[in-house]
């Protein structure tokens, strides 16, 4: 392979592993409604020791959603849509959240306690990574408090599912 050629190939790497805050906007949007139809859907199944945080999930995710929605009609950041951001390293996995699993009519506790944690924790790594790629104003500001949001239900969610896996149940400590 000639230098040409190589010069060629790690240009276009780089051109690749890029990509528009448009883009980017419209994968967490998505990641985020995919999220909370999931929760919604999954409420009546899951049992009722659950049930209070399958809702809870539902409504923080609407709630990011709701906020991803009021970004994209902000003039700051209409000025900025065609903007090139870095693709964060775990793009690819946060994107494969939004192909949610089947957990059937009647998922049990640790499942749904699983598929949770491995969302906050691709989440949390993605608007982490994002938050430091983007310049400040509303973007970076937004990416900064969905990343400490993450965090917190990564947290919570970890706990909760020690404490059913390894101790019966919540609350049965």
């Amino acid at each position: 392979m000639s230098k040409d050629q190589e010069g060629h190939s790690a240009a276009y790497e780089r051109i690749r592993s890029k990509k528009t805050l448009g883009e980017i906007l419209e994968v967490a949007t998505s990641f985020e409604k995919a999220a909370f139809d999931f929760y919604t859907a999954l409420v009546p199944k899951v049992s009722k020791n659950l049930r209070y945080l399958v809702e809870e999930l539902a409504a923080e995710e609407k709630e990011h959603f709701d906020l991803f929605d009021k970004l994209a009609k902000d003039p700051q950041v209409e000025e900025q849509i065609h903007q090139q951001i870095q693709t964060p390293v775990e793009d690819h996995r946060f994107s494969d959240y939004i192909q949610l699993p089947d957990l059937g009519n009647k998922p049990d506790d640790q499942a749904i306690l699983q598929y949770a944690v491995g969302r906050e924790d691709a989440a949390m790594k993605q608007y982490r990574e994002l938050a430091d790629s983007t310049q400040p104003g509303p973007v970076h500001d937004l990416f900064e408090y969905l990343a400490n949001e993450e965090t917190k239900h990564k947290r919570e969610l970890e706990k909760l599912y020690y404490e059913t896996v390894y101790s019966g149940g919540p609350g049965n400590n």
